[in-house]
């Protein structure tokens, strides 16, 4: 009988080596509409998982909702059951002038800001991106004609406690923009000998004030913005086109 993993409750055969995690599990439907063909293979809690082919190559894609714990839960069951390649499919808040809404933002590496990656291993340890899977986010931007900002990123736990201080601080330090997720993500694939990569849609500016908050019924903010909607297709795109190069570097390898 089939041993299925605790949280996201798929087991072996249900996962493809490569998965695109974005944190809303309203996601995970757009993604499987550019399969081939897929399945929906479980829903629980934050854990929406579905499996199919992307040209021909096997894809899943599983929900991880907010923040690193959750995230890391993820990518450690989906591990346990096969994936191998991990890209992270989300939003981000951009923390240069010069990046806006709407832009789309390639992590490298991640501040360490987060709680669960600490408790994996020290702060020395850094939350790097795989150097393939940026290569190939970055070649598929560029074939799909994106012009991606591509650098680090700051992954902090807690959204009503970005401090304009702390904004400041990292603004000034060239870091890109902020997220929950790419940090742990990126730690906790290292350290299984896994891939993984980061690919967001800035739905956001801190430096301007225009954080993601509240709004009024009707209105188009946040992910409701028509500029964030189209960039969230645009970075759906770029990672199953990029999760196509890596398949054909694999192959030439």
């Amino acid at each position: 009988m089939k041993r299925i993993q605790p949280h996201i409750m798929c087991g072996l055969g249900d996962i493809a080596e490569y998965v695109l995690l974005p944190g809303d599990p309203q996601r995970v439907k757009l993604i499987a509409e550019h399969f081939d063909k897929c399945r929906k293979v479980a829903e629980n809690r934050e854990f929406i998982t579905y499996t199919g082919t992307y040209r021909g190559i096997p894809v899943s894609a599983t929900s991880t909702g907010i923040g690193g714990p959750s995230a890391s839960i993820a990518v450690e069951e989906l591990a346990n059951i096969g994936a191998k390649v991990f890209i992270r499919v989300g939003t981000t808040g951009s923390l240069q002038p010069d990046i806006d809404v709407g832009e789309i933002v390639i992590a490298v590496a991640a501040v360490r800001s987060d709680g669960t990656s600490r408790c994996y291993i020290p702060l020395e340890y850094p939350a790097v991106a795989d150097y393939n899977v940026v290569l190939a986010l970055v070649r598929a931007s560029k074939q799909l004609g994106v012009d991606p900002h591509v650098g680090v990123v700051w992954s902090y736990d807690a959204f009503y406690a970005e401090s304009q201080e702390k904004i400041n601080v990292w603004s000034k330090s060239r870091v890109l923009s902020v997220d929950c997720e790419s940090a742990p993500i990126f730690v906790v694939s290292s350290l299984r000998g896994l891939r993984a990569g980061s690919i967001m849609a800035v739905d956001g500016n801190l430096v301007k004030g225009t954080k993601k908050g509240e709004f009024m019924v009707g209105e188009e903010a946040g992910e409701h913005d028509p500029r964030v909607r189209e960039a969230i297709k645009k970075e759906i795109s770029i990672a199953l086109e990029a999760i196509k190069i890596l398949d054909g570097m694999s192959r030439r390898d």
